[in-house]
């Protein structure tokens, strides 16, 4: 990646860490007209900056966060001892003469630190595939595949156009997010040989479908009765659940409030 996409990167998962803190802050300070004009200017930035990436430099199929973390588990380096062994040559392995199970030699166990328990040549082939999968680039996208890219990075700015056009308790901004979500979905089922990480991003994606049932106003009129009522029954019927069900209550209502009074977060 070139310096300026880095930095596009960044910038974007700066604005994912500190939107939902900025948009608090801002209703804090400013009121209600303060909150939508951060939001606005946030999804207005984050268009932006995915829509350069998608055009501009090829960036694919864009993950939520930007920049994946890092699991320094896996990323784990050598220790310089166990480097030096494996230079030295020695044995790292010792098959059984009856079992013929192979086990790492005590000559070449490694520190504390970078201990793991498969065999060399398994952490050796773990790492070789998870640096390919890293390294390899992003699929190339075509005409329909960018088209569909594009509606999902617009998105947000379409949702928050129609709630000021048709306010938060129209069905018409629900739906219009809705579709735009699904044609973007099925417009990308078409592309192949997706990497792995551009495959966990498809079904993320789709997952997150799930949340149009939590959001006004299908919640206000249909999930909240029955959710309500499946925890009730849970609660009165199966032993020992009742307990669990009920802090889930408590804890959900305050939730499922807060998202019906901050629908731009959900932009």
């Amino acid at each position: 990646q070139s310096l300026p996409q880095q930095k596009l990167l960044t910038w974007l998962s700066v604005l994912e860490c500190v939107e939902v803190f900025a948009e608090m802050g801002t209703a804090r300070v400013w009121g209600e007209m303060g909150r939508w004009t951060i939001i606005v200017l946030i999804q207005l930035a984050k268009a932006i900056f995915r829509l350069l990436l998608l055009l501009w430099y090829k960036a694919g199929i864009q993950t939520s966060p930007p920049i994946v973390p890092l699991n320094r588990e896996q990323q784990q380096p050598l220790h310089p001892q166990d480097m030096e062994d494996d230079s030295s040559g020695k044995d790292q392995t010792y098959v059984g003469r009856r079992s013929s199970r192979v086990v790492r030699s005590l000559q070449s166990t490694p520190s504390l630190q970078s201990r793991h328990w498969g065999s060399p040549q398994q952490r050796e082939e773990s790492q070789s595939r998870r640096a390919e999968e890293m390294n390899k680039p992003p699929t190339p996208l075509g005409l329909q595949e960018t088209i569909a890219e594009s509606i999902y990075v617009t998105r947000p700015l379409l949702h928050l156009l129609s709630l000021g056009v048709w306010g938060q308790r129209s069905w018409k901004p629900w739906l219009l997010s809705a579709v735009l979500d699904i044609s973007s979905l099925s417009l990308l089922s078409d592309l192949k040989d997706l990497n792995r990480r551009e495959r966990a991003e498809l079904r993320r994606r789709t997952i997150l479908l799930l949340y149009y049932l939590l959001r006004s106003p299908f919640y206000d009129r249909y999930s909240e009765g029955r959710i309500l009522l499946l925890l009730r029954l849970l609660a009165d019927y199966v032993p020992g659940v009742g307990f669990v069900t009920r802090k889930w209550a408590l804890l959900l209502y305050p939730y499922f409030c807060w998202v019906e009074k901050n629908q731009g977060s959900w932009a």
